[in-house]
């Protein structure tokens, strides 16, 4: 604990002029670990926890890149980093967490105990929340990022759906109608997507049949608007990967988060998407609100987070 606490010290600004912006690519953690550790029971749970697949893509990826540094290593740049996780042996067992030592955002998790075992009980006990706090942390960067490259004019979203959103200025309508608004990306190799769309409470509560309801919604949906090139391809929920479907809060609100993979009927397209129904009790419907990416060649993860920064930003009037 004591070399914990010198290398946390080293991190605390002086003044809070000293305070700048933090470093690291979007879900990266930096683990400063012996390599005894690391390579024993120890390590293999902090991967476990924080590098297990991401729910909803068809190709495995991390939840976050990790990277494991000593100790003696930790300085110049590393110090920066937005989440950094402290671990080693010590005289008491122990966890702290803290916000914005020498930059912002920067999370800062120190665990230590005595033995093995009380490091794992730690992992265990916490490693829910270290992924929550990190997970949010990168939907505010993303946001960030895009406030700084430049946002849309809400205007018309207050309008029909009596919502505001940070949506980015690279996006550009493809489609609309009274209900309906489809907003793409371009990007190298592909594209990203937003949908926005309302529902009567039935579409989505039918026989609280939640899951059958929302892909059939979305079907629904790819059958009118989302078509291919080619004649008769249109978007569909993906048979082969069922989509992973949670209850969740969305701004005090009701909502049901579906993560799953769409296919392009009678083609070879497909990609991940994430779809929130949003219950408002207020207006009597729910609002959609869906990101799908296509971009075969890349990874997804980080194009997930970015899509998800979108819908997270959205904040009803």
């Amino acid at each position: 604990m004591a070399l914990v606490a010198i290398v946390c010290c080293t991190l605390c600004c002086s003044n809070k002029d000293d305070v700048a912006s933090s470093e690291g690519e979007i879900n990266e953690i930096s683990i400063i670990i012996s390599d005894v550790l690391w390579n024993g029971e120890v390590g293999d749970s902090l991967r476990k926890k924080l590098a297990a697949p991401v729910d909803g893509l068809t190709m495995e990826e991390p939840i976050f890149t990790i990277n494991q540094y000593h100790s003696q290593s930790f300085g110049g740049s590393l110090k920066r980093g937005r989440n950094i996780i402290f671990v080693e042996k010590g005289e008491e067992k122990d966890f702290d967490f803290k916000q914005d030592r020498t930059c912002a955002p920067q999370n800062t998790f120190t665990i230590s105990g005595k033995n093995t075992a009380e490091l794992l009980q730690i992992i265990q006990m916490h490693a829910d929340e270290i992924i929550r706090t990190i997970r949010q942390t990168e939907i505010a960067v993303n946001q960030y990022r895009n406030e700084k490259a430049g946002l849309m004019d809400d205007s018309k979203f207050r309008q029909k759906y009596g919502i505001s959103i940070k949506m980015p200025l690279a996006y550009n309508a493809v489609l609309k109608d009274d209900n309906f608004i489809w907003l793409k990306k371009e990007i190298p190799g592909g594209n990203t997507n937003m949908l926005l769309y309302r529902v009567p409470f039935a579409t989505v509560e039918h026989n609280k049949d939640i899951i059958n309801n929302i892909i059939k919604m979305r079907d629904s949906i790819g059958i009118k608007y989302i078509h291919g090139k080619d004649p008769d391809t249109y978007m569909v929920t993906e048979e082969a990967y069922s989509p992973y479907v949670f209850m969740t809060s969305f701004k005090e609100k009701h909502a049901f988060e579906m993560r799953g993979n769409w296919e392009m009927k009678n083609d070879f397209m497909n990609g991940p998407f994430v779809n929130y129904a949003i219950r408002d009790d207020k207006n009597k419907y729910y609002l959609i609100i869906e990101g799908f990416i296509y971009s075969p060649s890349s990874p997804k993860r980080d194009l997930i987070v970015e899509l998800e920064s979108i819908i997270k930003s959205v904040k009803f009037i």
